[in-house]
């Protein structure tokens, strides 16, 4: 297989785009970093991406590292897509992209497609820097914690500590603490604009669940 062109220079940054600089390949891998998921949903999830170029940056990620493909077991028997650990090591590119974009979404366009998961890089680093009873950290002194979201869009989780998938479409079995809110909401938390303790104050933020984690959040 072919490489793709390279910008031919001995920078780290231009190697990195090498690799991830062409469109819709980081977003291929903010669906990816939910964990394993097939191809009609990558497309799915993808509005807007052909099927062509979806089969193109998959191939590439496969060749550079990024993501392999394999096949479950009975009874699925499907192929699902994957992040590498070289992938995975992206989000903390992707969290910084999506802090620094933060600003642009102030206003939604009529052509702008929403899932509620997309919201999940940008509110991880918000739940996590929050710290639990005397400085133990979430999940009372563990470290660890699921948080489930729900937004009029869908629903996504959280998983705060120690755990791979640290996020995933859609709701939790088993959540530590969910959060109710919306979407504009969830963006001000994104960007800075809002606190959690301040959005559970104000009544813009619902938060349930009776653990540590829960308690934190609430700011009990």
């Amino acid at each position: 297989m072919s490489r793709r062109r390279s910008y031919d220079q001995y920078c780290a940054t231009a190697r990195a785009l090498d690799s991830v600089g062409d469109r819709w390949t980081l977003l291929i891998v903010r669906e990816l970093l939910a964990g394993p998921r097939r191809y009609t949903d990558l497309h799915a999830d993808l509005p807007g991406v052909s099927t062509d170029v979806l089969a193109s940056r998959l191939k590439d990620m496969e060749r550079d590292d990024l993501a392999l493909r394999r096949k479950l077991p009975p009874p699925a028997a499907a192929y699902v897509y994957e992040l590498t650990e070289r992938g995975r090591g992206l989000l903390p590119v992707l969290t910084a992209l999506a802090e620094w974009g933060a600003p642009a979404l102030e206003e939604r366009r009529p052509t702008d497609a929403v899932r509620a998961h997309w919201f999940a890089v940008p509110l991880l680093p918000v739940l996590d820097g929050l710290s639990g009873p005397a400085g133990s950290g979430l999940g009372g002194g563990t470290g660890e914690g699921v948080v489930e979201v729900r937004l009029d869009e869908g629903a996504f989780h959280v998983r705060l500590g120690a755990g791979d998938p640290v996020y995933g479409d859609g709701p939790a079995e088993s959540p530590d603490a969910r959060l109710v809110l919306d979407a504009d909401t969830c963006r001000e938390l994104s960007g800075g604009a809002l606190t959690v303790g301040d959005g559970v104050r104000d009544g813009r933020i619902e938060v349930s669940g009776d653990g540590p984690l829960a308690k934190v959040l609430r700011g009990e």
